[in-house]
């Protein structure tokens, strides 16, 4: 059953070509300049032209920017050629797509979209105009090729985006696989959280009182951590050093680069505990062992500041992938045929 109706689709469309060749030669002769167009592909029950993939052709061409000669020349145009021979057949299974699901574009949605193109480029309508016709395209053309834009695009939507779901524990793999790296054995990754007085400050009695004051500051932000707080959002809020903009994360540091005195707070705490306050010269300061040694993680940026950045990544992946995949399936499903 199969066989037979692809022989009757094959001949359906090898007729359609045969009748199209046929009225051509009917067609008077009135120079070379007015050669007969030629069919370079069939779509279905459409056909694509010559004419149609030397226009498509030269505005890819034109859009690279390139300026060459003789048979680099030659072969740039080949491979100009075949994209736009390739775009062609795409555009015309998008729009045989939206025939088959009455998806239409309204003359709203595409004057919209060719005022957004136009406010892009920041120009007047009249200047607009003038580099369309540099560029060697018309209006015509242009608004053929948006209303092609806006029709896959309501296309994709139905078809392709709303199936794609991007969850937070994909966002999470994607943030410990790219934004996190190991420690080497001998490393910690430590959370910090600092509280200063000026070491400037006049007169022994002054200086012991601002020292205390600030060392009740850090007992008692240590206080609240050891009550359950979350550490970042502690330091976001009291610490006065600089790492308190990212919650006091120092990243990871090897024993080598920390003072005697810090090696000495954290030589006995094991991951996820707190060390007492140290006192360094000019503040109090104490910290958390995120991790240690081969378990040790550092992280470039704050989960929380990137998770709305890896969903939007993330998203633009799976919708190429499933938008190759959907053409794809289009094509597997159409009668295509390059002459």
């Amino acid at each position: 059953m199969k066989h037979s109706l692809f022989i009757h689709c094959t001949r359906h469309y090898l007729g359609k070509i045969l009748t199209f060749f046929l009225l051509s030669l009917c067609l008077p002769s009135v120079g070379a300049a007015e050669l007969v167009d030629k069919v370079l592909a069939v779509v279905n029950d459409e056909v694509i032209t010559l004419s149609e993939v030397e226009e498509e052709a030269t505005r890819i061409y034109q859009a690279m920017g390139r300026e060459v000669s003789g048979s680099t020349l030659t072969n740039v145009m080949a491979e100009a050629r075949e994209a736009a021979l390739n775009g062609l057949i795409d555009r015309r299974l998008i729009n045989q797509r939206a025939k088959l699901t009455n998806t239409t574009v309204a003359d709203e949605e595409l004057a919209a979209a060719y005022d957004s193109t136009r406010s892009r480029m920041a120009l007047d309508p009249a200047e607009f105009r003038k580099k369309l016709e540099r560029s060697g395209m018309t209006e015509e053309t242009l608004k053929k090729q948006l209303r092609d834009q806006v029709l896959q695009s309501k296309l994709i939507s139905y078809d392709v985006r709303s199936k794609i779901v991007i969850t937070d524990e994909m966002i999470r793999d994607y943030y410990n696989q790219r934004y996190t790296a190991k420690a080497e054995k001998g490393s910690f990754y430590l959370l910090q959280m600092g509280f200063q007085w000026n070491p400037e400050i006049n007169g022994p009695e002054k200086k012991q009182e601002e020292k205390a004051e600030t060392r009740k500051r850090a007992e008692r932000a240590l206080d609240l951590v050891n009550k359950g707080q979350d550490f970042k959002d502690i330091a976001k809020k009291f610490s006065d050093l600089p790492s308190a903009g990212e919650g006091g994360d120092l990243g990871i540091l090897h024993l080598d680069d920390m003072a005697p005195a810090m090696r000495t707070a954290l030589a006995p705490l094991q991951p996820g505990e707190m060390s007492k306050i140290i006192e360094t010269s000019d503040s109090y300061q104490f910290f958390k062992l995120h991790s240690a040694k081969d378990e040790a993680a550092s992280t470039s940026s704050s989960y929380e500041k990137v998770k709305e950045e890896i969903r939007e990544k993330l998203y633009e992946e799976k919708l190429k992938a499933a938008y190759a995949e959907w053409v794809k399936k289009l094509k597997e499903s159409a009668y295509i045929q390059k002459l």
